[in-house]
């Protein structure tokens, strides 16, 4: 079940099957000392996700007194087992930012706003309602909100031998941070870069324009000097750099084709532009999406709505309780 992905420094890859879910597996990082060890992410908090990171954990025989256990970022599926493995003495170390969003996850109204906004830009109540009861983000979230200690971007810590530097890269999160072994040029990237699937972008509360954090981040990490490149999700077939320009053209090309069909047809909603835009959901139509993959899509509809009102290229009109965009060009 452990693989290890890189020897010198050995670095185990503990993989939690996520079940039901398109994301399919989650890559939870272990590397072993003498004297401390560290666990990069965990997985969702579910039974079977459960089952596969302890099991993995006990296979590499790792003590969790003498852990630092590091989540990139927010995302139920990289930090809903922290309360489950974390003891007393486990050290537990996320960004600053996501780490505020979360208390305000549990502790204000920030559901029912983003619920409104998407009732606003055309999701109706019932898919709402929906998407509510099945969305693994609340499900699966941590039991609690487990007590940790913050990090910001160039903070560094080490693990026996081992430094690593923290490297904030808002975009897929508006706090998520990718670690990195300068000795080693290797990157532990989270989600911030997938290899064959492209990191959701959505909107945020009091984030102005996510998408643009996000290509501003890949243009951080695209000038660094990185052999190796390990993913929260999925495999590593190709170099950093090929990878980072595919995922900047798809934006580009998504950015293009949100403006287009503004300019075509003005005043439509995100919902609607959402509908008409290119989505790689395998013999479906927009109707047929299930309300996980559209709300997904929606947000990061909204995200590139953000991008091109930040840019004046577009303005978003709110009427009536109802949202709506058009061309400035």
């Amino acid at each position: 079940m452990v693989e290890i992905v890189h020897k010198n420094p050995d670095i185990y890859k503990i993989p939690v099957f996520l079940p039901n879910n398109p994301l399919k597996i989650l890559n939870s990082y272990v590397i072993k000392t003498p004297s401390a060890n560290l666990v990069i992410d965990t997985g969702f908090n579910q039974p079977e996700c459960l089952e596969a990171l302890t099991e993995g954990l006990r296979e590499l025989d790792i003590d969790m007194d003498k852990t630092t256990l590091f989540l990139t970022h927010l995302h139920s599926d990289h930090v809903g087992l922290t309360n489950d493995i974390a003891t007393g003495n486990t050290r537990i170390l996320i960004n600053e930012i996501d780490y505020d969003y979360m208390k305000n996850e549990r502790n204000s109204d920030y559901w029912p706003w983003m619920e409104e906004k998407f009732y606003h830009e055309g999701l109706s109540w019932d898919m709402i309602e929906l998407q509510r009861k099945v969305s693994p983000a609340r499900a699966y979230a941590p039991k609690y909100l487990f007590r940790a200690e913050t990090v910001k971007d160039g903070d560094t810590f080490k693990i026996g031998d081992y430094r690593f530097r923290c490297i904030w890269t808002p975009g897929h999160t508006p706090g998520h941070t990718c670690l990195y072994m300068e000795d080693y040029h290797i990157l532990f990237a989270g989600d911030h870069i997938l290899f064959d699937i492209t990191p959701n972008i959505t909107m945020w509360r009091g984030v102005e324009d996510s998408l643009g954090n996000y290509l501003e981040s890949l243009k951080k990490i695209e000038s660094m000097d990185i052999d190796v490149t390990l993913p929260g999700h999925r495999n590593n077939d190709m170099d950093l750099h090929e990878r980072i320009h595919q995922i900047q053209a798809h934006h580009d090309r998504r950015i293009q084709q949100t403006l287009s069909i503004i300019q075509e047809t003005p005043g439509l909603n995100a919902c609607q532009i959402g509908a008409k835009m290119t989505w790689s959901m395998r013999g479906k139509n927009w109707d047929e999406f299930p309300i996980q993959q559209k709300w997904f899509a929606i947000g990061e509809t909204i995200s590139h709505l953000d991008y091109l009102i930040k840019r004046n290229k577009i303005t978003r009109h709110e009427e009536n309780g109802s949202t709506y965009y058009t061309s400035n060009i």
